[in-house]
């Protein structure tokens, strides 16, 4: 097998129209911050416990991206997990955020819900919880 290289970094490039105002919702509501920002593209990054969070903003028709790909995201969730989803939830709600899927908790083991970004690509927020005995047992786990 040959040696790989090593992955130094992997994040999300959401491709949009409005590069400002997409990178204003990420910071505002998780908290991101600008590490390189021009019109067409911004670079965020959050810290939490030594962790670094990563993500990209990217005007959609720049001339960097392959003509077969110019087009805005769409198919696509971007789960962020937290750890108290019913306080960001409630903070989304109150700032007048999109919400696509109230608040809930699944079976599977997560409380969250789904709201849209400035460009109605999907974002589900969640805290893990613990998975439903009898759900797990119908999983064969």
């Amino acid at each position: 097998m040959k040696a790989q290289s090593q992955i130094t970094a992997h994040y999300p490039v959401l491709l949009v129209e409005n590069v400002g105002e997409t990178a204003a919702f990420y910071e505002t509501h998780f908290g991101f911050t600008r590490q390189f920002d021009a019109d067409w593209y911004v670079h965020m990054a959050r810290e939490d416990d030594g962790k670094t969070h990563q993500m990209a903003i990217m005007r959609f028709d720049h001339d960097t991206i392959p003509e077969p790909g110019r087009r805005p995201t769409q198919g696509l969730i971007v789960n962020v997990e937290v750890s108290d989803v019913d306080a960001v939830h409630a903070r989304m709600q109150a700032a007048g955020v999109t919400m696509l899927q109230p608040l809930r908790s699944e079976k599977f083991g997560q409380r969250h819900f789904i709201a849209a970004d400035p460009n109605d690509v999907l974002v589900d927020v969640i805290t893990p919880i613990p998975f439903d005995p009898e759900w797990l047992a119908g999983q064969g786990m």
